[in-house]
């Protein structure tokens, strides 16, 4: 027995579409190419580093910025021991780079890391002095020579100040260069005291007495590594980076060989090389 099938389940053959259907449908199809298509976002990227990478990772991030042109890289230079405070109160950076490879590290164990730290460089110290014939006296010989203000770091917070009393220590000289010590609040303010004439000489970082700015300013003097500790460096990505994708292609990109081939031009030692 054969039912009638129902008019409203008939199948039609489609109906040209004609007045107010045909002109929302045309440009819905013809714009529907453009909606499928994604515009590229640009990703944008914030990094505290130490202060004697100011001029090196300048350079750095210039190369990177080549190669990633719709991308945003800000870097923020200071105090690597102030930055771990920052960071570990919520500061809003992406990577991490310390003069001493002990903060990261102490970052990673307290899960606020979202990568392993990596070490990046050795730093190296200098007795720096507009006056070419500071940068010959003997650190031993300082509390005699005619040094008025003499600038390091502060070395409560700031890497290489810890490394330069470590190095006047070293020769016997703390105490006695006490009263003339001028703090910077990190290493390229020191650099600063020096360069402006608000103190005789100082121990900076040889990465910044080897940049544009202060290249062929007075003169310096390598202070031996065996003085003091080693300025071991490292980098992290922080843990508000983990899906940041650009932050982890910068990371990989420091240990490329464009990269290093600009810190070695600072004169920083490199992983797996060895320095002066």
């Amino acid at each position: 027995m054969r039912f009638p099938v129902p008019h409203w389940f008939a199948v039609s053959s489609p109906r040209p579409l004609t007045g107010i259907a045909r002109s929302v449908a045309v440009p819905f199809l013809i714009s529907l190419p453009l909606l499928l298509v994604r515009p590229v976002l640009a990703i944008d990227l914030t990094i505290a580093a130490a202060a004697d990478l100011k001029f090196a990772m300048a350079e750095v991030v210039e190369h990177f910025r080549a190669e990633h042109p719709d991308d945003k890289v800000e870097v923020i230079y200071g105090s690597s021991g102030k930055f771990f405070t920052q960071i570990a109160n919520d500061a809003p950076f992406d990577l991490y780079f310390s003069a001493d490879i002990a903060y990261p590290r102490q970052l990673e164990e307290k899960g606020l890391t979202a990568s392993e730290t990596r070490p990046y460089a050795l730093g190296r110290i200098v007795l720096w002095s507009l006056r070419p014939e500071l940068a010959e006296v003997p650190l031993k010989e300082l509390p005699g020579a005619s040094v008025r203000k003499f600038a390091i770091a502060n070395p409560d917070h700031a890497p290489y100040g810890l490394r330069a009393k470590e190095a006047l220590e070293h020769q016997g000289v703390w105490e006695a260069m006490q009263p003339r010590l001028v703090l910077g609040e990190n290493i390229a303010h020191t650099a600063q005291f020096v360069d402006s004439g608000a103190a005789d000489a100082g121990i900076v970082a040889l990465a910044l007495v080897l940049s544009p700015t202060m290249e062929g300013k007075g003169a310096w003097a390598l202070i031996p590594a065996e003085w003091h500790e080693p300025l071991e460096q490292g980098y992290v990505i922080l843990k508000r980076a983990a899906d940041n994708p650009l932050a982890h292609t910068f990371a990989d990109y420091m240990a490329s060989e464009p990269a290093r081939v600009v810190m070695r031009r600072y004169g920083f030692v490199l992983p797996g090389e060895e320095g002066p």
